[in-house]
């Protein structure tokens, strides 16, 4: 699987081996600094829900946490995510996720954090191959929609992900393999969305009060009432001028 000279220069500039991952102790390093320095790196990949009360008051008011936007929340929080760490993929809890992480995402996934597809399927991915963006980029690219239900291309052709819960969108947007065998150098996904179908290889690009829906819930926006996906463009095009890496978010 190879990957574009932009893919190459973002993994470069987020400090990280795609064939490899982080190692244990960069990944320990990063979110110390983040937690200390609030360093856009590290830190608890932890979103704060939409009401966020001390355990005591919840229990005496169960009613908070059946309230819709709650019950919603619930829905969108990851469990776990299967990590590249020291060449080896693990599970851990998604709160461990730094920037920088290579995951893997399959079918029935939440999205554990906004994350930039760097390949589609479950290959492993030479860094060494490298195209340039714009080479035989024929025959699909990524940032096409398709409606969930029926359909799909074969596997590890193409990745669809339903990011309702989080952005309002209605229609599941879709990652398609490139001819040259690569992805659009900015498919980013969000934490909280749902992969309905395919699977993929994506980097952490942010986590917690720096996702998309941590921002949308902190700003009162959330849960969405209308589409909020030109929002939440401007989320990632704000945070990408801190971290220097252009995002495009699929649409």
């Amino acid at each position: 699987m190879v990957i574009t000279t932009a893919q190459r220069d973002i993994l470069a500039r987020l400090r990280v081996d795609v064939a490899t991952g982080l190692s244990t102790s960069e990944a320990s390093v990063r979110r110390r600094r983040g937690a200390a320095t609030g360093d856009r790196h590290g830190g608890a990949n932890v979103v704060r829900p939409p009401v966020d009360c001390p355990k005591w008051v919840c229990c005496l008011l169960p009613c908070i946490g059946r309230s819709p936007s709650m019950r919603q929340f619930r829905l969108v929080t990851p469990d776990d995510a299967e990590v590249l760490r020291d060449s080896t993929w693990v599970r851990y809890d998604h709160g461990s996720l730094v920037v920088g992480d290579v995951i893997r995402l399959v079918e029935g996934d939440v999205v554990p954090a906004d994350c930039l597809v760097v390949g589609l399927g479950m290959d492993r991915i030479d860094a060494s191959s490298v195209v340039d963006d714009d080479d035989d980029c024929e025959g699909g690219d990524s940032g096409e929609e398709e409606e969930d239900g029926g359909g799909g291309g074969a596997d590890g052709e193409e990745i669809t992900v339903d990011a309702r819960l989080v952005t309002g969108e209605i229609r599941p947007a879709r990652v398609v393999r490139r001819r040259n065998g690569t992805v659009g150098s900015g498919a980013t996904l969000y934490y909280g969305s749902r992969v309905l179908r395919g699977s993929c290889l994506a980097v952490v690009i942010a986590t917690g009060r720096r996702v998309a829906l941590s921002k949308l819930i902190g700003a009162g926006r959330w849960p969405p009432c209308a589409d909020l996906s030109e929002e939440v463009r401007e989320i990632a095009r704000m945070e990408s001028e801190g971290t220097g890496i252009a995002l495009v978010p699929i649409s």
